[in-house]
């Protein structure tokens, strides 16, 4: 009863985190963002001291729980384990603790922390590394399942979907997510729980407390023959039948071995109270009701079939003209001297020292102006160009799906506020002194006002006119240099700010 209760919770927990990074409307993170908020390590970044010790509690009294429950990585692990197990019914054997180096990655772990040094600690948190991947494998596939979905709606005449680009955001963190899901997979495939109990830093944390737990999976010496069926199904490795002991730093309360036991000397018990028989009720035969409980089916088809390419290009010939002013080419991202981070960021520092990498923020964007930057100082965190899109000053998504911190929730009044940065004009690109057209594009746009067009020459009133910045009013949405029409690069773009002001 327990190990069934802990599969279907975990596998609500692992569908619920996954539907979070592949979801793009953003209506699912109103009923399930608090899934990515309980997570250990954005909790302890995010400074929320409630969710912390109620992780640290539940440890305390039941062990970890949280990597075999509420962890996606640790859950996504199991379904690989099962997978990976194929004919081979006991496929595990009890190994020593690599204590060594599971507090040594838990060190360099703290002190990259500590020095900053970001990359290093984005890379081995838990949940980051499973939402990177859902980011960059699955939700690309569910947005092709949702155009073709909005393909057949549309020949039906119905428009309940809508169609959406689908992308490379980062080749550099496509690869990074590949290489850690192929390392997790071959890990999880061989050994099981081998990540968790080597590598994860956040395991090592509550693998120290839950040795202290109070229920934890203990061995009856009395009932024990020493048929070592425990040991063979333990995914962490941790049942030492000779000794009839089990590492509750490594245990991971998956209960696997509760049913595999047919004398009933093993069990989830009070771990400091007296060992009494005659307390214990006998245990059923489990081997004549194995054959009809079959574990839960392990993962879900995001898709199935074939998704054919149903939609027709758009884009007509190679060449288009925006009202004869420029051609339409991909936009080429400015070089910026300082990197234009999300509103409720605050600037740089706080994001770095907060976010993750999880990719959340970078999933959630409906306008497509977040990415994962490149730079190793920041690598693979968010950062904002305007080549697809621009900020919206009504839409606060990013704010609003941060389980780190990183960007703190504001509201609509608040954004409108907060100035990430300030336009500046580049006069060789703009169109009305390169092709002797009107245009004035920028000024049209600007939701704030802060761009005005003046004559190009002072001394004639009704010469071509030029932007005007007025940087006190700029909030730095980047609507002018989004759709300014100058290409590749605009006339006008986006400088950042190291620490947002408040106008």
């Amino acid at each position: 009863m327990l190990r069934k209760l802990r599969l279907t919770l975990g596998m609500l927990c692992l569908v619920f985190v996954t539907l979070l990074f592949v979801d793009f409307t953003g209506v699912l993170h109103a009923w399930l963002g608090w899934m990515a908020k309980i997570q250990f390590l954005p909790a302890l970044l995010a400074l929320n001291a409630g969710v912390i010790v109620c992780l640290i509690l539940l440890t305390l009294v039941a062990g970890r729980v949280y990597c075999s429950v509420i962890c996606p990585l640790g859950v996504f692990q199991d379904v690989v384990a099962r997978l990976g197990r194929g004919r081979k019914k006991m496929p595990y054997t009890y190994s020593k603790p690599k204590s060594w180096l599971r507090y040594g990655v838990l060190a360099v772990f703290v002190l990259a922390m500590l020095l900053g040094v970001h990359a290093l600690v984005a890379l081995l948190d838990p949940y980051a590394v499973y939402g990177r991947a859902a980011h960059s494998f699955l939700q690309p596939l569910w947005m092709w399942g949702n155009n073709l979905l909005a393909s057949m709606a549309e020949r039906m005449d119905s428009y309940a979907f809508y169609s959406v680009d689908v992308w490379l955001k980062s080749l550099p963190v496509l690869i990074v997510a590949a290489v850690m899901l192929v390392l997790v997979v071959v890990l999880a495939a061989r050994n099981g729980r081998t990540y968790c109990n080597t590598i994860c830093p956040v395991g090592t944390v509550l693998g120290f407390f839950s040795r202290f737990a109070l229920f934890r999976i203990t061995i009856d010496k009395e009932k024990c023959n020493g048929c070592t069926l425990c040991a063979r199904n333990c995914k962490a490795a941790c049942i030492d039948v000779k000794n009839h002991a089990i590492d509750g730093s490594r245990c991971v309360a998956c209960m696997d071995c509760l049913d595999k036991c047919h004398k009933g000397a093993i069990g989830y018990r009070f771990a400091y109270g007296k060992k009494a028989e005659k307390a214990e009720t006998p245990a059923p035969e489990i081997a004549d009701r194995t054959a009809g409980r079959r574990e839960f089916l392990a993962g879900s088809l995001l898709l199935a079939g074939s998704v054919l390419k149903a939609q027709v290009a758009k884009k007509a010939e190679a060449i288009k003209m925006d009202g004869g002013l420029a051609d339409i080419v991909d936009k080429k991202e400015p070089v910026r001297q300082t990197p234009i981070v999300p509103p409720g960021a605050r600037g740089l520092r706080h994001l770095q020292s907060h976010c993750t990498a999880c990719q959340l923020c970078v999933s959630a964007c409906p306008n497509e102006v977040i990415h994962p930057s490149h730079s190793l100082d920041t690598f693979m965190q968010p950062y904002m160009s305007y080549e697809r899109g621009y900020c919206r000053p009504e839409c606060t998504r990013c704010s609003e799906v941060c389980p780190a911190g990183a960007i703190l929730k504001i509201d609509k009044a608040e954004k409108s506020s907060i100035q990430i940065g300030h336009a500046v004009w580049v006069k060789d690109l703009c169109i009305p002194l390169t092709d002797k057209q009107e245009c004035g594009n920028c000024a049209r746009h600007c939701p704030v006002n802060a761009i005005t067009m003046v004559p190009s020459d002072p001394s004639n009133p009704d010469s071509l006119k030029i932007p005007a910045m007025n940087e006190a009013r700029c909030i730095g949405c980047g609507a002018c240099e989004n759709l300014c029409p100058a290409r590749p690069l605009s006339a006008i773009y986006v400088e950042g700010h190291e620490r947002h002001r408040v106008l």
